[in-house]
C-alpha cells in the first residue's frame, strides 16, 4: 500500500519540477547584465558583435542592448535581453551580446555622456540597428522593422552614434 502512494507522489513531484524547470527560463531571458565578453562573438553563436561609431567623448559610459526584434519588445521597458556596458571611449566601441537563438533582434546603444544614469536628451547619444532616421515625428523610436535584423550564427553590424 505504501508503494502505491509513494510512486504517484513521485510522479507529481518530478512533473511540477519539470514545470518550474521549463517556466523558469522564460522568466529569466529578459534583463541580463553581462560582461563584454568578445570571445562568445568569436564561436559559432547565436550573438551580434557590434561596433559603435563616432562615440564622442572618452566620459560616462556606453550600454548596448539586444531585443527580440517584435512589436511588444522592441524599447519596451524591461523587455531588452542582454546588455553590457562599459566606460565610454572616443571613436569606436565594439560589444558582443549574445542572443537566446537564431532569430530577429534589434540593438539600442546609448552613451551617458556624464555617466549619471540619468537620459539627458540635450548631451546624451544614442544609436540603433540600421541607423534608422530619428526625428522629432517619431520620438526617436523607430519602428522595429526598420531597426530589426536576422542572426544565424554570429552577426556583425555596425551603428553609428548620434548626439544632439
Amino acid at each position: 500500500m505504501i508503494a502505491k502512494t509513494i510512486r504517484p507522489i513521485g510522479i507529481l513531484l518530478a512533473a511540477s519540477a519539470l514545470a518550474l524547470g521549463v517556466a523558469s527560463p522564460a522568466a529569466a531571458q529578459y534583463r541580463n547584465k553581462i560582461s563584454n565578453d568578445m570571445s562568445r562573438c568569436r564561436g559559432a553563436g547565436p550573438a551580434v558583435m557590434v561596433t559603435v561609431d563616432g562615440v564622442k567623448a572618452s566620459t560616462g559610459r556606453v550600454r548596448a542592448q539586444v531585443y527580440r526584434a517584435t512589436e511588444g519588445d522592441w524599447l519596451k521597458k524591461g523587455r531588452w535581453l542582454n546588455r553590457v556596458e562599459a566606460p565610454a571611449k572616443a571613436g569606436s566601441m565594439s560589444f558582443c551580446l549574445p542572443v537566446p537563438a537564431n532569430g530577429s533582434y534589434a540593438v539600442a546603444v546609448r552613451h551617458d555622456l556624464d555617466g549619471d544614469g540619468e537620459t539627458d536628451l540635450l548631451g546624451d547619444g544614442g544609436a540603433m540597428s540600421n541607423n534608422p532616421s530619428i526625428n522629432i515625428f517619431n520620438l526617436g523610436k523607430p519602428s522595429v522593422s526598420k531597426t530589426g535584423f536576422a542572426v544565424n550564427g554570429v552577426k556583425s553590424i555596425r551603428i553609428a552614434m548620434r548626439y544632439r
